[in-house]
């Protein structure tokens, strides 16, 4: 065994290149850890192998092996894992079929050897075990720290029909790989599929997959929709291949002549990479399971399915009873009834606006099962009986302004996403323009590009655009590039104008004419701030005013800056001298959106003035905004959905990435001006939520697209990619390098 200096996790299992749905799925969830984890954490391989019979060509991760028929390598095996002081934790994946002796109880000694803790992943949960079945299963959980089971029937059947503790289960989905929302007719055209409506089965081919009672159910359907075409996708099992050869392939081929479908039934007699899966689920226009095994517990294929939008039609076994809503995601079926799949065909592609709907529902449900967040699952699950590592030291996601760029156009950035597709019709926003100056100005530092340049200029001129001849703005453009009367100026953008503007001003990075250009609509701009009333309008003005005086001392500006923050510490002191009581440290009456930017204001304020008190209301109102909106050790920001007004509930949800994008730009304001540790701790933690570290659970930054998920509701993610939740991560993401 290969030693490794840094701690490792354990997966035992089957591991490709052995064909099998639980090496697929040990590899997908090992390399999905290892993206958010590695080079902290790394996932090590006992890799099964069958009979003794078979070798297989291993990557490095792999650094053990077991012949699964063989008790002596089970004993050895154990004894070598108890001796490495760099295996923090042992994985199983459980399934009956690929450990040794009855029902897999060879695992039994080797689970009693190990001196690790182990957390077992139960691929399949039986209904009405049988008394051997049952104790052997109940053996490996007694023997197991925790289990991992991927839909709550079947944790409810470990309680309720084998007796575990319900504190001992874990509820972690099948995984499924981050596709962007597929457009069909795009990736039929692809694969030569254009003008067909695609239906699909895919996996390792056997008796149980049912595909006879699909084929037999088609006679009719392409009578009436001549354009359909039938799609069985994968390569026969390799057990079943070395026990019956394509006896089974062979009677669906056969089946398939009898019943005139030669044109409408094709086979793809291949193992298929991962590429080559997606490619055809995003081309499927409905997903076929007609498996003939009703206690299935889980199902890759299922799981694939619904993360590429296809509407479904599956025999009613325990998982698809579990992930699909009838007529909301697909359609059930009884087993062995080539009458009920027709009759579900049918009313699906009679239907399109229904179909459509299953597809766009299908997907977004499969959205908390992407890989990343079921990696984020394990790790804390992992976590939790072996303190690993932290998560905080996982590595930062690659900066990607793809979405940003798909947002903006050649006029400005649009304000609203469909998804991840922009809302043309709902125009432009000057906050959002401004916003992504700001951080297109400060990526441009590190990152001077062309194109970086051209984003640049695009937002810098919607702004110049949007200036009315007495300095103020227009803060919404149509669609059509007119002016909306109909929504009045905003203090707020105004505010973010000038701060996105004062770091235009003070950065020598960026070119002279661009400066220039950004002080002659400053300067005009400014003179409008004393009779601001909106505080949070005031704390964004003086984070522009400060760059500047930073960069360029001017008496007048001085004086405005400390007019502006002594406003903030008036307001401050009104709040917290109402009551006798001191449980209230806040400069309104209520928490609503962008809280941090009053205390981060301060902090500015008090960098360029050196004026204590304003440094003493800035710290003490960072402690107070920490105690509402920390929860167990993530951050939980003010909900959009009632705020929180004093004497009153704060609101949990619909949480949104701008509130904690303030709250990292604050707190590594105050890491940087401190140089407390507190500061940079909390700033970490808050910027985890947009990685998972929520009450979700769940990734709300999306790194395929570049973008951010809209907000944080009770149960899910809001799903659109707008500007503001995009650059609100984009700006947490480049401020909070500062404290990695």
């Amino acid at each position: 065994m290969t030693k490794s200096k840094n701690p490792c996790i354990l997966y035992v299992g089957t591991f490709p290149p052995r064909e099998c749905g639980i090496a697929t799925f040990t590899q997908d969830l090992t390399n999905a850890i290892d993206k958010e984890f590695a080079p902290s954490i790394k996932s090590k391989i006992l890799a099964f192998n069958d009979n003794g019979t078979s070798i297989y060509n291993y990557p490095k991760k792999v650094i053990l092996q077991i012949n699964e028929t063989d008790i002596e390598d089970y004993l050895n095996r154990a004894q070598e894992i108890n001796k490495s002081s760099h295996i923090k934790l042992v994985n199983i994946q459980h399934e009956y079929g690929i450990f040794g002796g009855e029902w897999g109880n060879y695992l039994l000694p080797f689970l009693e050897l190990l001196k690790k803790p182990v957390i077992t992943t139960f691929h399949t949960v039986l209904s009405q075990p049988k008394e051997g079945l049952k104790k052997i299963t109940q053996s490996i959980v007694n023997r197991s720290a925790g289990v991992v089971v991927m839909t709550k029937t079947a944790g409810k059947l470990l309680e309720e029909e084998y007796g575990i503790k319900k504190s001992k289960i874990f509820i972690i989905p099948h995984g499924v790989h981050h596709v962007s929302f597929p457009v069909k007719e795009k990736a039929k055209k692809k694969l030569n599929l254009a003008g067909q409506i695609v239906l699909s089965t895919f996996g390792m081919i056997n008796r149980d997959k049912g595909i006879e009672y699909a084929i037999a159910a088609l006679p009719k359907i392409v009578k009436e929709f001549p354009n359909v075409l039938y799609l069985v996708i994968g390569a026969t099992h390799p057990l079943v291949r070395k026990l019956e050869g394509e006896k089974y392939r062979n009677k669906l081929k056969k089946l398939v002549f009898k019943l005139g479908l030669k044109d409408y039934v094709k086979f793809y007699n291949k193992y298929l990479t991962l590429s080559e899966l997606i490619e055809f689920l995003k081309a499927t226009d409905i997903y076929i399971s007609p498996t003939l095994n009703p206690h299935q517990s889980v199902s890759g294929t299922l799981s694939y399915a619904l993360s590429c939008a296809c509407p479904i039609v599956s025999t009613a076994t325990q998982y698809a009873q579990d992930v699909i809503e009838p007529h909301q995601r697909g359609l059930l079926v009884r087993l062995r009834n080539p009458s009920d799949i027709k009759k579900a065909l049918f009313e699906i592609l009679t239907d399109k606006k229904l179909r459509k709907e299953m597809g766009r529902n299908a997907y977004f449900f499969s959205r908390h099962m992407t890989w990343q967040n079921v990696a984020l699952s394990y790790f804390k699950t992992f976590n939790y009986f072996a303190k690993i590592v932290p998560r905080e030291k996982g590595k930062l996601p690659v900066i990607n302004l793809d979405h940003l760029k798909t947002l903006t156009d050649r006029f400005g950035i649009i304000q609203f996403a469909h998804h991840t597709k922009p809302d043309h019709h709902s125009g432009y926003c000057l906050d959002d323009n401004a916003r992504a100056l700001l951080g297109c100005a400060m990526y441009y530092k590190t990152k001077s590009t062309k194109s970086i340049l051209n984003l640049i200029n695009v937002y810098f001129h919607f702004i110049k655009f949007c200036q009315k001849h007495g300095g103020l703005f227009h803060n919404f453009v149509s669609h059509h590039r007119t002016f909306n009367n109909e929504v009045g100026e905003s203090e707020d953008s105004l505010g973010r104008v000038i701060w996105a503007l004062g770091y235009a001003i003070s950065s020598d990075h960026l070119p002279p004419f661009l400066r220039k250009k950004a002080s002659q609509i400053f300067n005009r701009t400014i003179k409008l701030t004393p009779t601001t009333k909106s505080l949070r309008a005031i704390a964004f003005t003086l984070l522009g005013l400060c760059l500047v005086e930073e960069k360029m001392n001017d008496d007048k500006r001085l004086l405005l800056i400390k007019k502006l923050a002594d406003q903030l510490v008036r307001a401050y002191y009104k709040q917290t001298n109402k009551e006798q009581k001191q449980d209230w440290f806040w400069f309104e009456d209520y928490l609503t959106y962008s809280n941090h930017k009053l205390p981060e204001a301060l902090l500015r304020a008090y960098q360029v003035t050196k004026n204590k008190e304003y440094l003493k209301v800035a710290e003490k109102s960072l402690k107070f905004l920490a105690s509402v909106t920390f929860e167990k050790n993530y951050f939980s920001p003010i909900g959009q959905d009632g705020w929180y007004f004093r004497s009153g509930k704060r609101a949990f949800f619909d949480q949104q990435p701008e509130d904690t994008s303030s709250a990292v730009e604050a707190l590594v304001t105050a890491y940087r001006l401190t140089k407390k540790k507190e500061y940079q701790s909390k700033a970490k933690i808050v910027f985890e939520w947009f990685l998972g570290k929520n009450h979700l659970n769940q990734m709300v930054y999306d790194e395929i697209t570049g973008g951010c998920y809209d907000g944080l509701g009770r149960y899910s993610l809001n799903f659109n990619q707008g500007a503001e939740s995009t650059i609100s991560y984009f700006l947490a993401r480049l401020a909070i390098e500062e404290v990695y």
